[in-house]
């Protein structure tokens, strides 16, 4: 399922913990790479290799919102919409965002490159409003802020 390097660095992982179950959070990190998401066979194929259920993988990728469950752009854009973001005008950058990628929430740009999502927290909230853009982050966003964001990406 997955490729030989990608078979190694499991191999590696599982090695490096005492309990395999500690290695997860990392062996879904390459199943991800390796697949672009973490569908259900894929999750089915990490349980097996680890000794857990699909139903322990499952838990897991489903906590985390770095984890995909279906495929996603290039560019995943988080915005945050918890109670900081929210006081602070994150409603409003939601619709720049949408407005400038011409999709709305939940959806991926037709050419692939960009998936908008909202996320619970990003524990950014002294820098209120924020989004997670793939793993970078961006604080006191403001719409000229977020324009230049997006447009800076190749």
């Amino acid at each position: 399922m997955f490729s030989q390097q990608a078979e190694k660095r499991i191999d590696e992982l599982l090695a490096k913990y005492p309990q395999k179950r500690s290695a997860l959070l990392p062996i879904l990190y390459v199943a991800q790479a390796e697949n672009g998401y973490l569908s259900d066979d894929v999750m089915e194929y990490v349980a097996q290799r680890m000794g857990l259920t699909y139903l322990d993988v499952l838990s897991t990728a489903s906590f985390y919102t770095m984890f995909y469950r279906r495929p996603v752009g290039k560019y995943v854009v988080q915005l945050c919409t918890n109670v900081s973001c929210w006081l602070m005008g994150s409603d409003h950058i939601e619709k720049c965002i949408e407005r400038k990628l011409g999709i709305r929430l939940g959806e991926t740009t037709p050419d692939g490159k960009f998936t908008f999502v909202e996320v619970e927290c990003i524990g950014a909230c002294g820098g209120a409003p924020a989004m997670q853009v793939n793993f970078d982050y961006h604080e006191n966003l403001t719409p000229d802020k977020v324009d230049q964001i997006l447009d800076a990406l190749p």
